[in-house]
């Protein structure tokens, strides 16, 4: 993306964008998307939501209580040949993953680190259809792609919705501080926890464009399960300093507590980068199902050196997640939340795979002799995560 004024982002920067907006307050914008057209129409999202390992949800509201309805796909089409004529909206998750017209709309954004791009989801929905007021943990940016929507909004804290078995993530007591009604084309920014109710004005369409925000509790556990993998013995509790317990037996007295608390703290003091390896791998690792299938036939050295000297480029599995670091160590590629430890020298390589999508034959044809980079781009091709474009 352009580093100047964009419409995209309502004639800001990305610089300005960031700083003024940026998890800290909605930016309505006109025109983000002059002349839109969605990447697949209502049928063609449909018959993805029919798909084995694709993720969807139909949200119907209903007049009995608690008044929605939540079904999870894959769906069969006489699914969709049953539904009322109003109020219900069908969601389709990686939509990104499925469609490569649809992966297109994300390059805009990648002026964000790619690792915090989340997906595209795509939703449709009849007339008066919506799931209802929600808050969302992350940042989203909601592009209308077809008919008309109108986005309610509230500042101020919202307690979660409490009617029995309501299965949505929806808010009590939601009172509208501000409304606009988008138009094709129109893009609604939104930071986390800002309480917005979308409605359909009419049947249509919208892209929502997610970001990750992984949580305390998601980051401990996934390290923890690391730590847990690794270590040949248990650490345990140990106490050579005890003496004899008193009146009060029962008690966990101030020097138990400080054992308890320096086993937590040596452990974490000692992961050290082993902590920012475990980041790399986590926020790369993609669901299973969208994971690239191998190829049933390997490339091998004198193949790739065809395919770059004909001008063949490669481009990323939809799906494929990549990041890297450096550190004292050296440099840190992670690809689908492996973790390929490299020399400093080949710090420019990590950058290029992390930093871009599709590669020209010249940026990868300097790599395909060395004794570390040329065997990796045939393992990413091997495992069909890097693909040919033909």
């Amino acid at each position: 993306m352009a580093r100047g004024p964009s419409p995209l982002l309502g004639g800001l920067t990305p610089t300005a964008f960031l700083k003024r907006h940026w998890q800290k307050k909605p930016l309505l914008i006109r025109g983000a998307f002059p002349k839109f057209a969605p990447p697949l129409d209502s049928r063609e999202l449909a018959g993805l939501a029919c798909e084995d390992g694709v993720e969807s949800r139909l949200v119907l509201q209903t007049r009995r209580r608690p008044g929605w309805k939540l079904r999870h796909g894959p769906f069969r089409r006489r699914d969709f040949a049953r539904l009322p004529a109003r109020r219900w909206t069908l969601l389709v998750q990686d939509v990104d993953k499925h469609v490569p017209e649809a992966a297109a709309l994300l390059a805009p954004f990648r002026f964000i680190p790619g690792w915090r791009i989340d997906d595209l989801m795509v939703s449709y929905a009849a007339d008066g259809g919506s799931v209802g007021p929600h808050v969302d943990s992350y940042d989203v940016f909601l592009l209308q792609a077809a008919g008309l929507r109108r986005w309610d909004i509230s500042h101020r804290p919202h307690a979660p919705a409490q009617a029995p078995g309501l299965e949505l993530r929806q808010v009590e007591g939601f009172v509208p501080e501000e409304s606009w009604l988008l138009f094709p084309g129109d893009m609604l920014y939104l930071p986390p926890g800002v309480a917005h109710h979308g409605v359909a004005l009419g049947p249509g369409m919208t892209c929502s464009i997610g970001f990750r925000a992984p949580s305390t509790a998601e980051l401990l556990s996934d390290y923890a399960g690391r730590l847990l993998e690794r270590r040949p013995r248990e650490c345990r509790y140990t106490d050579a300093d005890l003496e004899p317990t008193g009146k009060n037996g029962g008690e966990l007295d101030g020097k138990a507590r400080a054992r308890l608390r320096h086993l937590l703290q040596v452990e974490l003091q000692a992961a050290g980068s082993d902590l920012d390896i475990g980041f790399g791998r986590y926020l790369t690792e993609i669901k299973p199902w969208l994971q690239a299938a191998p190829l049933r036939r390997t490339c091998n050295p004198s193949e790739l050196k065809r395919r770059l000297a004909a001008g063949q480029t490669l481009r990323w599995h939809a799906a494929a997640r990549t990041l890297w670091f450096e550190d004292r160590h050296g440099v840190h590629l992670f690809v689908d939340g492996r973790h390929y430890p490299l020399a400093t020298s080949l710090a420019a390589f990590a950058r290029l795979l992390s930093s871009d999508r599709q590669f020209e034959a010249s940026r990868l044809d300097r790599y395909r002799k060395h004794p570390v980079a040329g065997p990796l781009l045939l393992e990413f091709i091997d495992q069909g995560q890097l693909a040919w474009q033909r």
